[in-house]
């Protein structure tokens, strides 16, 4: 059975998403013929062309487009300084609002102060193909909006049944080259992010238009998350089947039933005539995580990925400069017991580790396969044993690596500990402080304190690691107060130098979560139990404050961007918010 394995666009562009690379190890050792692409790269690499910027009349950009992405895939550092003095680029509105760019980089950062204004002239050229050209255009989030929050089909429905863009088609060539020099039998897209769906959706509808013999396979994180009850039988019209959860035994078995064989479906959706959705079951079924291959990148076009720099700060750069071999050291989460997050999902529930050699095994090979020694464990949090044991190993093995990956603050990061680690080669971690409040962090069943956390980064900073910690407003009975408290402990962490980079996002009830099943364990009501066709995931609470909560974020998230910057760290916390907050009662 030949398999081909695809990304849609788009995930990041400075480095392939794990998915393929993952089922592409297991199903070769199943004795399959198995190839795999990143459509996002491949489109970008096409529409950051020459040929195309002059097509769409940007001629000026299309001047310097080649030098530009040479520069970012690291093929020519010569060109730095003509981008660093401004006398190469054409500077549109992302210009506008540059940053202290000596404060910044200072006098010797020329090749990072050059990827600054690179990528904002890729911004330009995005925004201006969105504003004339693809609305849907972005380079990371296509068509991100038509997914988000789509309770009903018909919306996404409609774009697909919409004329082509230039993009579109663009896209589609990149499809159509891959199946005519592979020839598959079956094509599975990931889809791994709501921005990923459109493209995945045009590509099934060329394929069942066009090459109708072959299967259409759609699986990954937004499937597991979103389509969980799914009822919507257009969806068939651009794939045969869906798969939820780890995809290895589900691609495998769909294979099987291709080729004649008698097997059961595992945890796959399929339609029965032209209206019944079926689900297979089979959901216990699983390859052992502590023995399966290890990720396989060949037939990744590694040479076209691009970094990029959208920030100034060196820690919050990481998730778009470097190509990082993108590795899981264990399967789910050890802790699983946040109220916020989907525990009662496969990917988070069931937890599984293979030993350390084993994990630095696959590490050595990927590293042989790829040429790069960088690793970034994209674990929902990594187990300290293991970590600790996998660093052991790769000082034994006398290995140079760099890695970096989630955490939870835990107790385990003793400063001998972090000491280990930055040996070893870790370069940073990320992790959920989340709320920054010790009443809320106990309802929610974090597992950690705030003394905790600060303790821990504490460790990391002496041993030279940066920290990057995830942060959340708008969790069921918080106060203004506590907002404003939990501000000025991120406020103090950056001052102390203890944590480099940090993100707030707005907490959403999901379905999956023990707060979404549970909502009045928690200080909360749902407000609708309604079931939709399409999409479901987040649902409707009681979510009203008696502060603006809108107005909250904004000023959270401006705080913390100046803070990263390292402005503003003398500056009391209402500083950020401007208006009135309350809404209801009180100033």
């Amino acid at each position: 059975m030949k398999y081909l394995l695809l990304t849609p666009p788009l995930t990041q562009l400075n480095t392939p998403y794990p998915a393929t690379t993952v089922l592409k190890g297991f199903l070769q050792s199943q004795g399959h013929v198995v190839d795999q692409g990143d459509l996002g790269i491949e489109l970008i690499d096409k529409v950051y062309s020459k040929e195309f910027l002059k097509g769409i009349g940007l001629s000026n950009h299309a001047n310097c487009i080649e030098m530009v992405m040479r520069f970012l895939r690291g093929l020519d550092n010569t060109v730095a300084p003509r981008i660093a003095n401004r006398s190469l680029l054409p500077e549109g509105a992302r210009f506008n609002e540059l940053a202290d760019m000596e404060w910044a980089f200072g006098t010797a950062g020329t090749e990072d102060k050059a990827r600054y204004l690179a990528t904002l002239f890729l911004e330009d050229i995005a925004d201006f193909i969105r504003e004339k050209i693809d609305s849907h255009f972005d380079l990371i989030r296509y068509a991100e909006q038509l997914a988000s929050f789509a309770p009903e089909f018909d919306e996404m429905e409609r774009s697909l049944q919409a004329e082509k863009t230039c993009i579109d088609q663009l896209m589609l060539d990149c499809l159509q080259k891959h199946i005519e020099a592979f020839q598959p039998d079956i094509v599975g897209f990931s889809i791994p992010f709501p921005g990923c769906l459109y493209g995945a959706l045009r590509c099934g509808q060329w394929i069942q238009a066009n090459k109708p013999e072959i299967t259409v396979i759609f699986g990954g994180g937004f499937a597991n998350t979103e389509w969980r009850q799914l009822q919507e039988p257009r969806i068939f019209d651009y794939c045969d089947f869906i798969t939820l959860d780890d995809g290895e035994l589900p691609l495998q078995q769909i294979g099987l039933i291709k080729s004649g064989e008698k097997a059961n479906l595992v945890r796959t959706y399929y339609r029965n005539g032209e209206s019944n959705v079926i689900y297979s079951g089979n959901d216990a079924l699983n390859v052992d995580f502590g023995t399966e291959s290890a990720p396989d990148f060949e037939g990744l076009p590694l040479d076209k990925y691009i970094s990029l720099a959208e920030m100034t700060n060196p820690m919050h750069r990481l998730w778009s400069c470097g190509r990082w071999n993108k590795i899981m050291m264990a399967h789910g989460c050890y802790w699983h017991r946040c109220a916020f997050c989907d525990t009662t999902l496969d990917y988070i529930a069931r937890y599984a580790t293979p030993t350390a050699q084993t994990v630095v095994d696959r590490m050595e090979k990927i590293m042989r396969q790829t040429g790069n020694s960088g690793f970034h464990f994209v674990d929902e949090a990594l187990p300290p044993k293991l970590l600790k044991e996998v660093c052991e190993e790769i000082l034994r093995r006398g290995l140079s690596v760099s890695f970096w990956g989630n955490i939870r603050f835990e107790k385990a990061y003793t400063q001998e500990f972090c000491d280990l680690l930055s040996d070893a080669g870790c370069v940073a971690v990320s992790g959920g402080l989340e709320v920054a409040s010790n009443r809320l962090l106990k309802l929610m069943d974090k597992g950690v304190t705030i003394e905790q956390t600060v303790q821990a980064c504490r460790h990391f900073r002496d041993a030279g690691i940066m920290v990057h910690t995830y942060l959340m407003y708008g969790f069921p009975t918080e106060t203004l107060q506590e907002t404003f408290n939990a501000l000025e402990t991120v406020r103090s962490m950056f001052d102390e130098g203890i944590v480099q980079s940090a993100f707030w996002h707005r907490y959403a009830m999901t379905c999956h979560s023990l707060s979404g099943q549970h909502p009045e364990a928690y200080g909360a009501k749902r407000t609708n139990d309604k079931v939709h066709p399409f999409c479901n995931n987040e649902i409707d609470w009681d979510n009203t404050f008696d502060y603006d909560i809108e107005a909250v974020g904004r000023g959270l998230r401006f705080a913390t961007y100046n803070y990263m910057h390292d402005i503003g760290l003398d500056q009391p916390i209402k500083r950020w918010f401007s208006g009135k907050l309350r809404s209801k009662n009180g100033n």
